[in-house]
């Protein structure tokens, strides 16, 4: 079968959602037995988010071959579980990049190079590069970012547009998300955002076949042909798209809509059944929560959420595996210090401190650590996390007081943390050890019992590793060297296995959870704190009584 492309552009205002839009309709496709692919074309000038800041972009989703993306990808293979590439995210930068080269290395004979057809021809050069692999998915699913009318999108949608004539109509769909507000005042629900956006869209030569619109309320069949008739559309091709209970609900109402009947109808795809039971029962347990457990993020970047979008969803992932709803306390480190620590983390099941980069915060990350070990409460380190984790037993337990990372203190008289051979600190973007690395697993540890096997893999992004030199006197004062990259001899997992769950790792384990298949960790960790609270408030009668 060849290849199908489908479109997602979005109007009116940015946030509505087309990430998970394209996420929810890929879960459906693939649901029905097709093989599904994402893509997401960024218009921004950065080559990659790689170097952007989490307080602009949210996090940086790093996949298997080491590409630094945007965060809907992490939405993409939550949803489709299919492990993305590098031609999955694409950004202005790069296309330019790529162009630019070309033109210095005379590829283009001279020619004078422009926007039509130059840097749309790139743009759909990475559109079928996906179609183009050995084996190719049954269908492409390509969101475009930003909103119709942006300038800088402009070169992606022509190159969307030029797409039909190439591929043909019956391989392409055009899906448009856009808002119906409801106005309170009036009482109703109004179309007429949604009939500019549509117009918009098609000034500039597109038609799209399905609408999906974002609402609180629900859209009544007189004003989904109203839509219809301004839009040159059937009512049929217009989809309600209601705010949901949790996001892994939207593919249930979608297909309750009948979204993925209507596009399979259209892009002549077998309309077999659509297996759903798995993902009905994951859903039911999350919004049907028996517990409740509270976890403290203690990172920099907490003034907003998206930049730990992945560690949010790897923690709803293991409380889904509990059946348990959890509650995340966002705690900044940089205003955690030795005097406040059991005030900030009082009634916190679990500690969870995440990567990041640069000197704010470290050391509120530390004494979260600090209380966390020696107050037995359920710790997983990521990455930055883990290294922190490091730092904090050498100083305490081996009492090196000065003991730190070279990344920070390059004259400390102990680095235990330290910049791995051939790091180029010229060069910020692409230049750490990403993507995915294999990792050996010592037997009997916590790691070992999550995972249940000894080899497995992992994604980094990282610049510094744990000291080596080190190793001996870390292994005696009690902490174990849980697992070990065999190609280079990097410590990859440390844990301390007197303490009810203490695990710490330098890669990053949110990045591969599923919420029908919680990362190991993470659904360990979750079950370790609800462990915790409940022998807390066995010991505490008081509690117990008013819980």
């Amino acid at each position: 079968m060849q290849t199908k492309f489908i479109f997602v552009t979005g109007g009116v205002v940015s946030s509505l959602g087309k990430g998970i839009t394209a996420a929810s309709l890929g879960r459906l496709l693939k649901c029905r037995g097709l093989r599904v692919f994402n893509q997401k074309f960024d218009p921004y000038i950065n080559v990659d988010p790689g170097t952007m800041n989490p307080y602009q972009h949210g996090e940086v989703f790093v996949t298997d071959d080491g590409a630094e993306t945007d965060l809907d990808l992490g939405h993409y293979e939550r949803f489709t579980d299919e492990n993305l590439t590098q031609a999955c995210n694409v950004t202005s930068g790069r296309v330019y990049k790529t162009v630019i080269e070309r033109e210095r290395r005379g590829e283009y004979l001279g020619a004078t190079i422009q926007v039509i057809p130059h840097i749309t021809n790139e743009i759909k050069r990475n559109i079928l590069l996906i179609s183009r692999q050995q084996d190719p998915p049954d269908v492409v699913i390509t969101e475009i970012g930003g909103t119709v009318g942006d300038i800088e999108s402009l070169p992606f949608m022509e190159a969307i547009r030029q797409m039909r004539s190439e591929v043909g109509f019956e391989n392409s769909l055009y899906i448009h998300v856009t808002l119906v507000p409801f106005l309170s005042a009036s009482g109703e629900l109004k179309s007429k955002p949604t009939q500019n956006s549509v117009k918009e869209l098609q000034g500039i030569g597109i038609s799209p076949d399905i609408l999906v619109c974002r609402c609180d309320h629900p859209l009544p069949e007189d004003l989904r042909s109203k839509i219809g008739l301004y839009c040159n559309l059937r009512p049929d091709r217009i989809f309600e798209n209601r705010n949901a209970r949790s996001i892994y609900e939207v593919p249930l109402l979608l297909h309750k809509e009948g979204l993925d009947n209507k596009v399979c109808e259209l892009l002549s795809l077998p309309v077999g059944n659509c297996n759903l039971s798995e993902w009905e029962t994951m859903v039911d347990r999350q919004l049907h929560p028996v517990k409740d457990v509270t976890i403290a993020l203690v990172g920099k970047y907490v003034e907003l959420h998206d930049a730990y979008l992945s560690i949010v969803e790897a923690l709803t992932h293991g409380g889904i595996a509990s059946q348990a709803e959890v509650h995340i306390r966002w705690i900044q480190s940089a205003d955690v210090s030795a005097e406040n620590v059991a005030e900030k983390l009082d009634g916190c099941d679990g500690v969870l401190v995440p990567g990041g980069f640069g000197t704010r915060g470290l050391e509120g990350k530390m004494v979260a650590v600090q209380y966390a070990r020696e107050n037995n409460i359920p710790f997983l380190g990521i990455c930055l996390g883990m290294q922190m984790a490091v730092i904090e037993f050498a100083r305490h337990v081996l009492h090196l007081s000065d003991a730190d990372t070279t990344e920070t203190n390059p004259h400390t008289n102990h680095p235990v943390i330290t910049l791995m051979e051939g790091q180029d600190l010229e060069n910020l973007g692409h230049t750490m050890r990403l993507g995915k690395y294999r990792c050996d697993l010592t037997p009997g540890t916590f790691s070992y019992r999550a995972y249940g096997k000894q080899t497995i893999s992992e994604r980094h992004r990282h610049r510094y590793e744990f000291n080596n030199d080190y190793r001996e006197r870390f292994t005696k004062a009690g902490m174990v060297i849980a697992g070990v990259n065999p190609d280079r001899n990097l410590v990859e997992i440390v844990e301390i296995p007197e303490h009810p769950w203490f695990v710490a790792v330098q890669f990053h384990p949110e990045l591969k959870s599923r919420p029908n298949r919680p990362h190991p960790l993470f659904r360990d960790f979750v079950a370790a704190s609800i462990a915790h609270k409940e022998t807390d408030r066995h010991a505490d009668p008081a509690a117990e009584k008013q819980a």
